[in-house]
C-alpha cells in the first residue's frame, strides 16, 4: 500500500486478524502487519493509515487504523488532532468510536469537540432517540479534569432533551460538582 492508496482486501484481512475473537484468538500478529506495511512502529503505522483514510474519506479504513492503534498500544496523544477532525466530519459513521477514543485521552484540548458531538445529531443517527453519541460525549467530558470540561457540562444542565440533561447532571455529580 503506497501512501494515499486504498488498502487491498488482503491488507484489510491482515489488519482484521489483529482483532481478538473469543474461541479463536487472533489470526495475525502486530509484527506480521508491521512487516507487511514496512513499518517498525505500530503507532506510526496507525497514524499513517488514519491520515490516508481521512484523505480518501474512507470510513472502513478509519476502523483499520483504530484496530492497528489498539493492537500497538500506541499513545492516543498522536491521534488527538486527527480524532478531533474526525469527530466533526460528516462523511463517516464512526462518531461514537471517535468520541470514545477522545474520551480516553482525557485532554482539555478535546472539550470543544466533545461538546459539539453532544449537540450534533449526524444524519445517520437521526433515528436514535437515546442520543447515544451525545451520552458518550458527555461521559467523555465527565472524565476530563478542569474547569473547561465542567463548564461544558454545565452548558447542558438545562438542555431541552431529558437524556442529555440527565447525562450532564450525572457527570457533574460524578465529578463532585453538582
Amino acid at each position: 500500500m503506497e501512501g494515499g492508496q486504498a488498502m487491498t482486501p488482503e491488507e484489510q484481512d491482515l489488519v482484521m486478524g489483529l482483532v481478538f475473537v473469543p474461541g479463536e484468538g487472533r489470526t495475525h500478529t502486530l509484527d506480521e502487519v508491521l512487516a507487511h506495511f514496512g513499518e517498525s512502529d505500530g503507532g506510526v503505522l496507525a497514524l499513517r493509515l488514519l491520515r490516508d483514510a481521512m484523505e480518501r474519506r474512507d470510513a472502513g479504513e478509519v476502523e483499520m487504523a483504530v484496530i492497528v492503534h489498539a493492537a500497538a498500544g500506541a499513545s492516543e496523544q498522536e491521534f488527538l488532532e486527527p480524532l478531533i477532525e474526525l469527530s466533526r466530519a460528516d462523511w463517516h459513521t464512526r462518531h461514537e468510536d471517535v468520541v470514545r477514543l477522545l474520551g480516553k485521552l482525557r485532554s482539555p484540548r478535546t472539550v470543544p469537540a466533545l461538546a459539539e458531538a453532544a449537540r450534533w445529531v449526524p444524519e445517520y443517527l437521526d433515528w436514535d432517540e437515546n442520543r447515544a453519541l451525545a451520552v458518550k460525549a458527555l461521559w467523555a467530558l465527565g472524565a476530563i479534569p478542569g474547569a473547561e470540561a465542567r463548564e461544558a457540562l454545565e452548558g447542558f444542565r438545562d438542555d431541552e432533551n431529558e437524556i442529555i440533561r440527565e447525562s450532564a447532571l450525572k457527570q457533574l455529580a460524578r465529578r463532585g460538582e453538582f
